[in-house]
């Protein structure tokens, strides 16, 4: 059953870290089954606060999302993610 990272970015306080992030996320990927559906674009808001942006990253399975959330090339990336924004992410089951 295919699952979804969604990644909500609520605020950024060091956009030289966000930018660190979006350099290096994209090697992370390397090696895993995954596909990016939405990545920043534009939002309409249909209830509560908006967030910054917005990333929807669809995977074979839960397991296979969690390795490339577990593994060491992305949680290399996700050190200045964390120094340069708040987000809020969930991995969610598709039907």
């Amino acid at each position: 059953m295919s699952a979804y990272a969604v990644f909500f970015k609520e605020s950024t306080h060091d956009q030289s870290e966000v930018d660190a992030y979006l350099e290096n996320v994209g090697k992370s990927f390397e090696g895993h089954d995954a596909k990016i559906l939405a990545a920043y674009g534009e939002q309409q808001v249909l209830e509560g606060a908006a967030p910054e942006g917005v990333v929807v990253i669809e995977f074979p399975t839960t397991t296979a999302a969690r390795a490339w959330y577990d593994s060491p090339a992305y949680k290399a990336a996700a050190e200045h993610r964390f120094k340069g924004a708040i987000f809020r992410v969930v991995l969610v089951e598709g039907v």
